[in-house]
């Protein structure tokens, strides 16, 4: 071994502990060459820890906190949308824990609803079980044309009947048919609940009206009233039935705005006559909005629009005398701008939903003839 090593060996087994001597072992080390092979140990690492500065060792130790925190930004950054995530889930985990604490509850206020209100819940249903049956039907006698039912319409026709004037009957000491003639009802004290009542029942009597009179023009003959011509009493009868339904509710709905629950005061009787006021003035301008469609449909309604113009024999064996609706021989066949060939029926119940032909897509109406199916409105109207 090299002699400076030798005394390297020396100096470990002196077993000399002083800093001082371990410090200068250390600096003759650093100064003295180092030969090959040789290994290195610092002897004052170890010894001088025990001395280190402890305001040092919290600097350097909030050096690397900091270091860590900024490393870790992001990391939390990314974890907020998490955390809101699962704050969010938490929230409405504790909502559907309290709606299953109070479904009991709300079926005992469900139950006692239902009781107070049975009767017109269970007129209400009636009513709207029985439109429905009646509109469906009347569409079905409708689409067989002239294989339409004679004894279907007129049991039709009795059983909407029957039903307005048994509805009637049983409620006869409120005179809710004033309303059918723009008058109130003779109710002396009418909260929200029972305008509702007398708007809702009017408005179905007078969608089976209307279709009452729909079952009476499926039972004209054909001879006296064409299936085109009954068409056009369809839509114009529904025109006129949710025309006179968008006022019927006024009287009842100005009553009910400027006395109901007022008191005998200026204020009371000043504001529920702004209210009314406002009431008609909405109703005016939704008038108005639809005239424009009303006048269009009593135009269609005089001036019966064809859509083409009769076909020659000629023209119609060309097309295999089939009509390509109905794939039976042409019935008044009709000859459209586009050359196609159609039964007058067949067409004409067509254009009831569409504006163009059958086969090529050519538009040949500028508008849909909506309700010449024998079809009435579902929609409530109940301001």
């Amino acid at each position: 071994m090299h002699p400076d090593c030798a005394h390297l060996h020396s100096v470990q087994g002196g077993g000399d502990d002083s800093p001082c001597s371990c410090s200068s072992s250390s600096a003759r080390l650093a100064a003295e060459g180092s030969c090959p092979g040789d290994v290195r140990i610092q002897l004052g690492s170890s010894a001088a820890e025990p001395r280190e500065n402890p305001s040092s060792r919290g600097s350097r130790a909030g050096s690397q906190s900091r270091g860590h925190g900024e490393a870790a930004g992001p990391e939390d950054a990314a974890a907020e949308p998490e955390e809101q995530g699962g704050s969010s889930l938490a929230e409405l985990r504790c909502l559907l824990q309290w709606l299953l604490r109070s479904l009991p509850y709300l079926l005992i206020l469900s139950v006692k609803l239902l009781m107070q209100h049975s009767t017109g819940i269970s007129l209400g249903i009636g009513l709207l079980t029985t439109y429905a049956y009646a509109n469906k039907s009347i569409v079905n006698q409708v689409f067989l044309r002239e294989r339409c039912s004679k004894l279907q319409c007129t049991w039709l026709l009795l059983y909407l009947s029957g039903s307005s004037l048994l509805l009637y009957y049983t409620f006869h000491s409120q005179a809710l048919y004033h309303s059918l003639i723009f008058l109130s009802p003779t109710v002396d004290f009418m909260n929200f609940w029972e305008v509702l009542w007398i708007v809702g029942v009017t408005d179905f009597i007078l969608k089976f009206f209307f279709m009452g009179l729909k079952c009476f023009i499926l039972l004209v003959p054909s001879f006296v009233m064409s299936f085109k011509s009954k068409g056009y009493w369809y839509m114009l009868l529904e025109e006129l039935c949710q025309y006179y339904r968008m006022f019927v509710p006024i009287p009842v709905w100005c009553r009910y705005l400027m006395a109901h629950g007022e008191l005998d005061t200026a204020l009371g009787w000043t504001l529920g006559i702004l209210l009314g006021l406002l009431y008609l003035i909405l109703k005016l301008l939704s008038f108005f909005g639809q005239w424009k469609n009303f006048r269009q449909v009593l135009r269609i309604f005089f001036t019966r629009p064809h859509y083409g113009v009769p076909a020659s024999k000629r023209q119609c064996s060309e097309s295999d005398d089939i009509c390509s609706i109905c794939q039976a021989e042409f019935q008044k066949p009709i000859l459209l701008i586009c050359q196609h060939i159609f039964c007058e029926e067949c067409i004409s119940l067509w254009f009831n939903r569409e504006k163009t032909c059958p086969l090529c897509r050519t538009v040949i109406s500028d508008h849909v003839n909506k309700w010449k199916d024998g079809a009435t409105s579902m929609h409530l109207q109940i301001f």
